[in-house]
């Protein structure tokens, strides 16, 4: 059993910030992501937008949270709000 445990991969982990919280028991999070260019050697900024579970509704848009991966909870959703770790100002 301790096998099975340790060969099941680590959960991606992201922190974003909320953007929106219009929809129900669903939040957006943009990640931003520092990445640099292949054949340039220059930095870019990419930006992904992931659709998160949150049941208690306790985001806010402006708070910095971090959320795991998940299994797909609906067509967009693969994402789950594990803690707030900074509140919008």
């Amino acid at each position: 059993m301790d096998e099975e445990i340790k060969a099941r991969p680590q959960r991606k982990v992201r922190e974003g910030v909320v953007v929106s919280t219009s929809m129900d028991s669903t939040i957006v999070v943009v990640v931003n992501q520092r990445v640099r260019h292949a054949r340039y050697q220059r930095t870019i900024s990419r930006r992904k937008r992931l659709y998160a579970h949150d049941a208690a509704g306790d985001a806010r848009v402006g708070d910095t949270v971090e959320v795991v991966e998940t299994r797909p909870l609906s067509k967009l959703k693969r994402w789950r709000l594990v803690r707030v770790v900074e509140r919008a100002r």
